[in-house]
């Protein structure tokens, strides 16, 4: 497969700029890949499609607020900076992007809040946008995290064309979120309400949690037409023994196992064992999935609508199969289905 056969004409009317009003209540497609068929549903009827003792795998990443906005010395220029990873917590070093970079040199200061309450100075170059920047605030570490959350904002992609609301900080999180440390919403759990997640447990479906803290790498588009010369970012990926029991038990007794969101089924296909069960992981993986791939854990999945040439698209195709993928966005773009992290679902099983 080739770069060019995942690039598609997407209108941008459908680019979902707000979440549906009601989390379980945006659209579902459902794609059967045995019989080949398209059905249209709800989100909340993905319930009728699972029987007791099948597991759903989430991902219970947590985003943090990791947009903030700082002004440079002297200049007092307003410079976005993207916290994407912390490097030391002790010396409140942090991998940043920041924009616009040009202007921004080893030695510069930051100035954050309207008191400059928090200060930030750059100590090194790591790509044409990427920084490492040490913070310098007066307080104690838990302090420290609390003045960073209080002066981030939730970090809505940038295709989202408007100011940050305070919505986002709800609508722009799974209601399961607990482990801290994603800069980008697993946006398939984004479906799920309370209400749902408790019908589903009544009726018996089990819940295994990983956690994979997503980057900006999610984003990056694919640039190069042989696909197997991609390198992906690395995320940080846990895996604990309970979840691999949990799926494993299932798998054995032949259970439905559906991995809920592409950062899911990357963390379940990152750690299988030779006899294709789930492994206990603690690490980091740049796993990219791309036709052909032989998956070895999940046998369906949720997932949003993705964007031309994005590796979502790639392990969508891989897992669907490429026509029947093609066809179902074609009709995607017909039926007017909302795309991407605000977007509407698609269930393929």
């Amino acid at each position: 497969m080739k770069l060019s056969h995942f690039q598609f004409n997407l209108p941008k009317e459908l680019l979902a700029e707000y979440p549906a009003e009601n989390r379980d209540e945006s659209r579902l497609m459902v794609i059967d890949r045995k019989k080949q068929t398209i059905e249209h549903k709800m989100f909340k009827d993905v319930i009728d499609y699972f029987d007791e003792g099948d597991v759903m795998v989430l991902n219970n990443t947590k985003v943090f607020p990791a947009r903030l906005y700082g002004n440079k010395e002297k200049t007092g220029a307003r410079i976005e900076v993207f916290l994407l990873r912390e490097l030391n917590a002790e010396q409140r070093l942090w991998d940043v992007l920041v924009d616009p970079a040009r202007k921004i040199r080893i030695g510069n200061k930051l100035y954050f809040g309207d008191d400059d309450s928090l200060v930030a100075e750059v100590i090194d170059n790591t790509t044409s946008r990427g920084r490492t920047l040490r913070f310098l605030y007066d307080g104690s570490y838990e302090e420290f995290r609390g003045k960073l959350t209080e002066l981030g904002e939730t970090p809505i992609p940038k295709y989202i064309n408007r100011e940050v609301t305070p919505e986002d900080a709800d609508r722009y999180q799974t209601i399961y979120a607990k482990e801290e440390g994603a800069v980008a919403a697993p946006t398939a759990g984004l479906h799920f309400s309370k209400h749902l997640l408790k019908k589903l447990e009544i009726k018996g479906i089990d819940f295994a949690e990983v956690t994979l803290h997503v980057g900006l790498g999610t984003f990056n588009p694919v640039e190069v037409e042989d696909l197997s010369k991609h390198k992906m970012d690395s995320e940080e990926l846990k895996i604990t023994q309970e979840a691999c029991d949990i799926v494993n038990s299932a798998k054995e007794r032949k259970k439905r196992i559906c991995a809920v969101g592409t950062t899911s089924m990357r963390a379940i296909e990152s750690s299988v064992s030779s006899a294709r069960t789930l492994n206990p992981f603690d690490g980091w993986t740049n796993k990219f999935i791309f036709p052909p791939h032989d998956f070895s854990i999940a046998d369906c999945m949720i997932t949003n609508f993705h964007t031309p040439k994005s590796t979502l698209l790639m392990m969508i195709s891989a897992f669907c199969g490429h026509d029947l993928m093609k066809r179902a966005y074609d009709e995607a773009i017909k039926e007017e289905y909302k795309f991407y992290s605000y977007g509407d679902a698609m269930l393929i099983i």
